[in-house]
């Protein structure tokens, strides 16, 4: 076993890649914790890594997707994207569905991402293939950016805090990252705006 110990906040794609190359380095993910990523020796390049948005869902719709992923074939494991080392914490998620707005340890705290693993058959792997499965899944990933960047904007300008402001500027550019993608699958013509 070898381990890894890593922190991608909600650089989704960054973190698929760096499984990616580990795969291709012969090393194939057994486990995961909050910074830990255990892995175990396989064929190089014998799997491939899709990280997933779920922290919108509650914890039925998310189980019940990962039961999906795992009933095609798919081997799924939770993952968080906060560093918080709380127990007993609770949090509010005013983007997410019912269900999902207040998160604990009891339900979606700490299990914000999906990592997803599939054995390479030398295709891309995306779990969203259709333009509105992709349009709703930035839709969901942009409501936290936005979110965060309605919060900490206002804060960084009237307490002049730089670290609100650093938290205001990573939300921005995601916010722009998932409009950008929005905005091009518009323009394909193949999305109805919501």
């Amino acid at each position: 076993m070898e381990k890894r110990y890593r922190y991608f906040w909600s650089l989704l794609g960054a973190q698929a890649r760096w499984l990616d190359k580990m795969s291709d380095r012969g090393l194939r993910l057994v486990r995961t914790e909050k910074l830990l990523y255990e892995f175990e020796p396989c064929r190089p390049g014998e799997y491939r890594y899709c990280v997933e948005f779920v922290g919108h869902l509650s914890r039925e719709k998310a189980e019940d997707y990962a039961r999906f992923l795992e009933e095609c074939g798919y081997r799924v494991w939770f993952k968080n994207v906060n560093l918080d080392w709380n127990v007993g914490k609770v949090e509010a998620r005013p983007w997410a569905e019912p269900g999902g707005r207040l998160a604990s340890n009891a339900t979606t705290y700490n299990r914000e991402l999906l990592i997803v693993e599939k054995r390479n058959d030398g295709k891309p792997f995306r779990l969203h293939t259709t333009c509105e499965d992709k349009a709703r899944y930035y839709r969901a990933q942009r409501r936290p950016a936005l979110f965060l960047f309605a919060v900490m904007a206002p804060l960084a300008v009237v307490l002049r805090s730089w670290p609100a402001g650093i938290f205001a500027g990573l939300a921005l550019v995601l916010l722009i990252r998932y409009q950008a993608a929005l905005a091009k699958l518009k323009r394909q013509g193949e999305i109805q705006e919501e």
